[in-house]
């Protein structure tokens, strides 16, 4: 690990189900191509770079409290987090977010090249979706359905579609709108690029490879989508007010990338007019210095916007919680997990 990467999961994370990942994501092998060596050398880079594997241990996670082995949804589990470190690769580029630094270490751009980085990304896609057709264990339906919410993960419904809908709002003209369709805007992104695919989508993988019954699936997808809301809104905070040593990213990367969230929106509400003329410059300055990040974290905070945002993420949590305790069919190990994930979700500090 780099002197800049995260320092590892916080307290109460589950560690046995994270490591199981790692373990199998490091014996993976690709395809061995006469000539492909630093393409291979690109995927491993970032597909093993430190991270908590988050979507993967959903999944497990999921499986487990509906008491279906874990080690048949590993399969499944290593291709939500190679689509996931795809989709970091290509968001990393400069045509996008253009960031240097993910999970403590240059992004694959930097280290290897934007020609490469794409192909890296292009290539885990691929593999992926190999893993979770051929390596699959299970009844043929469930692996089917599984797979199916794996390909709905990606596409215009699911990241790709939040990941267009992000860049769309942060090329608009906030002024024009009030704060009610700020705040309505960020969510709309953040149920399409972060609730639905970071949270939702990996519990359904679970549970479909698990053969849940459809009020159980409908109950998690409820309990996804309020945890996957207070879990990106936990990102914003940690994006503008995030600790680099911890995030593994630079101090204030949100605001130099000019992102548009919840935290922003509530913060040009309530604001004095200088302050919000203020953080709008600071919105989308690539040369943001660390005193121009302070000045706009001091606005944050005196604006009210972290607390606003803090009690939205309290609020989520509370809904997550409120569904999976209605959830019947769920082991007691199982049901203990998922509330646990509830706090992991949103007190992080990584």
């Amino acid at each position: 690990m780099s002197a800049g990467a995260p320092s590892g999961p916080a307290t109460g994370y589950p560690v046995e189900r994270q490591q199981r990942v790692d373990s199998y994501l490091a014996g993976l092998t690709f395809t061995d191509e006469p000539g492909t060596e630093r393409l291979r050398e690109a995927m491993r880079y970032s597909l093993l770079a430190p991270a908590k594997r988050i979507r993967p241990v959903l999944a497990l996670a999921t499986a487990e409290a509906l008491g279906h082995d874990p080690d048949g949804v590993l399969p499944l589990a290593a291709a939500i987090e190679m689509i996931h470190t795809y989709s970091l690769i290509h968001d990393d580029l400069p045509a996008m977010d253009d960031d240097d630094l993910r999970r403590g270490q240059p992004t694959c751009h930097k280290a290897y090249g934007e020609d490469v980085a794409i192909l890296a990304g292009d290539a885990l896609f691929a593999e992926a979706f190999r893993l979770a057709l051929t390596e699959q264990s299970g009844e043929p339906a469930n692996v089917i359905a599984a797979a199916r919410e794996l390909a709905a993960a990606v596409g215009a419904g699911g990241m790709v579609g939040g990941q267009f809908l992000d860049v769309l709002v942060s090329a608009r003209d906030w002024e024009r709108l009030d704060h009610a369709a700020r705040v309505e805007q960020c969510r709309t992104v953040i149920r399409f690029k972060s609730a639905k695919y970071s949270v939702e989508q990996p519990l359904l993988i679970g549970a479909y490879a698990a053969g849940a019954p459809d009020p159980t699936v409908a109950a998690l997808s409820g309990y996804g989508l309020a945890l996957g809301e207070a879990f990106q809104l936990r990102d914003d905070v940690l994006g503008v007010f995030g600790d680099p040593a911890m995030t593994g990213k630079p101090a204030g990367d949100d605001l130099r990338e000019g992102k548009r969230t919840v935290l922003v929106a509530h913060a040009l509400e309530h604001a004095d007019a200088t302050d919000a003329t203020t953080l709008l410059g600071a919105l989308g300055d690539r040369d943001l210095d660390s005193p121009a990040v302070q000045a706009c974290r001091d606005i944050l905070r005196r604006s009210g916007a972290v607390e606003r945002t803090e009690a939205m993420i309290t609020a989520g949590a509370e809904r997550a919680r409120a569904v999976l305790d209605g959830i019947p069919d769920l082991t007691g190990e199982g049901r203990d997990a998922l509330t646990d994930l509830i706090v992991i979700c949103t007190a992080r500090s990584t």
